[in-house]
């Protein structure tokens, strides 16, 4: 059926994760009340939650300080004054460090939104429908919302906030274990790691957060076996300095325009950084800080130069792990029960005992060798590539026309307001995209504080077309 007459503009949010939910947030704050309807379709019971925040595992924590993650861009502390504020930590002793800080769980953060939401939402500023969308189609007007639970809506503007597709094996797994119940393709999945042993012995092909988060979660459920670890350049995510510092360093005044430039820059003023006693946090404060201006300063094919050959160092610095799953880390390493490969996948196979033998071939040249495991855990980044393919409703956008990949390999392409370029190279004027999947053109959009700066940033171009559309009738 289709939903009702609507005698006022309607924008449908495809996604309440957190991305979804802080552009629905800002955009009840922007758009005077009966202005128009907000429409956000997420299948959980809770807003704000999604793949990073709707999790039941307690060593699931945020990887930076809660006085840094906030859904209002000028409140640094709103998130940190209601985890005191509710006694959202009375359960969780191991939340604040010994310097003061507070890395809480990754739920507190997912429970803080919805919160923050809920309001709103009871008050029908923000309309919560818990259905996947499975299409999305061009209607006079605007846009036609078919959802899974049967509604149809038509709406005026559409903002995509969709998640990351599912991770990307590579190919000799996938070929050798598909199907197998010791394969576990995505990490993510809730309950994946539920049938490992204690003894089993463990490959995770990974080495950043995600591994981190399945590091922390086998030690937690007293896994007592060894754990292998391996990714291409051997790079494990980094920890926080316990040093207060502010950032430091200048990469805008005069912009980098090429990778090659930019990495001597970095390097220069790492340098300069030790010789002052600061530590390298400092500076990638600052280039993170600085992330957007740094990276549309650099021309197309500088940009996927710079991801391809130093985005795994950017991301194993800048995406930093709570110290609470550092310890465990550090603890592992130091008693022999985890490895860290730096080398890639040759081969898998599945042998007669039901073990399976990988083959590795070492990143510097060295022979490849063979080693043994029950289970195999995939935590390597989403699979860009799939992106269009990830989702129903995508992959008929980009059918269409409407959707494209970017040309960098990170997302979706969109221009300067985060609004949909097609195929044809013109910008849809009521198609957006919100989050991570816009960052070929926005740069730095996988970590808190730019998320929710792009988001409020997508709310206001959304809430301006709002105010100049006719009033809509279906």
């Amino acid at each position: 059926m289709i939903v009702g007459a609507i005698s006022v503009p309607v924008v449908a949010i495809v996604g309440g994760g957190f991305t979804g939910a802080a552009v629905a947030y800002h955009l009840a704050r922007l758009l005077p009340e009966g202005t128009a309807r907000i429409v956000v379709y997420e299948p959980r019971a809770m807003l704000g939650g999604g793949l990073a925040y709707d999790t039941d595992e307690p060593v699931h924590r945020i990887n930076v300080p809660a006085a840094r993650m906030t859904l209002l861009p000028d409140d640094d502390t709103h998130f940190e004054r209601w985890l005191l504020e509710t006694g959202a930590l009375a359960d969780d002793g191991e939340a604040v460090t010994k310097d003061g800080r507070i890395f809480a769980r990754r739920s507190a953060f997912g429970h803080y939104v919805d919160a923050t939401l809920r309001p709103l939402v009871a008050a029908g500023r923000i309309e919560h429908r818990r259905s996947r969308v499975r299409a999305v189609t061009a209607a006079a007007g605007g846009w036609r919302v078919a959802a899974a639970d049967g509604s149809v809506l038509k709406a005026g503007c559409v903002v995509v906030a969709a998640t990351h597709p599912i991770p990307q094996a590579p190919a000799a797994l996938d070929r050798a274990l598909a199907g197998h119940p010791a394969y576990i393709p995505d990490a993510t999945v809730p309950g994946a790691l539920a049938g490992i042993s204690r003894k089993d012995r463990v490959l995770i092909v990974g080495t950043g957060l995600t591994a981190a988060d399945v590091i922390a979660v086998l030690d937690a459920a007293g896994h007592e076996g060894p754990i292998t670890a391996v990714s291409r350049r051997g790079l494990r995510s980094r920890g926080h300095t316990l040093l207060p510092q502010e950032p430091f360093g200048d990469f805008t005044t005069t912009p980098a325009r090429s990778a090659r430039e930019l990495l001597r820059r970095v390097r220069r003023t790492l340098e300069q950084a030790a010789g002052e006693g600061i530590t390298w946090h400092a500076v990638f404060d600052r280039l993170r800080g600085e992330g957007g201006a740094i990276w549309r300063a650099l021309p197309a094919a500088e940009r996927r130069r710079l991801v391809r050959f130093l985005r795994p160092y950017w991301d194993v610095h800048r995406f930093r792990i709570a110290p609470q799953v550092e310890a465990v880390i550090d603890r592992r390493l130091a008693a022999g029960s985890l490895h860290i490969h730096a080398a890639s996948l040759a081969d898998a196979a599945l042998r007669a005992d039901g073990t399976i033998a990988v083959t590795f071939r070492p990143r510097r040249g060295e022979r490849p060798f063979v080693e043994h495991y029950d289970t195999v855990v995939v935590t390597t980044g989403p699979g860009h590539r799939a992106i269009l393919s990830s989702q129903p409703f995508l992959e008929a956008l980009a059918a269409a026309g409407a959707l494209q990949l970017d040309t960098v390999g990170l997302g979706l392409a969109v221009d300067d307001d985060s609004r949909a370029i097609g195929t044809s190279g013109e910008a849809a004027e009521t198609l957006f995209i919100a989050g991570p999947l816009a960052r070929g053109t926005f740069g730095e959009l996988m970590g808190l504080p730019q998320v929710t700066e792009h988001a409020l940033l997508v709310a206001q171009k959304v809430a301006h077309r709002m105010a100049g559309a006719r009033t809509l009738r279906f």
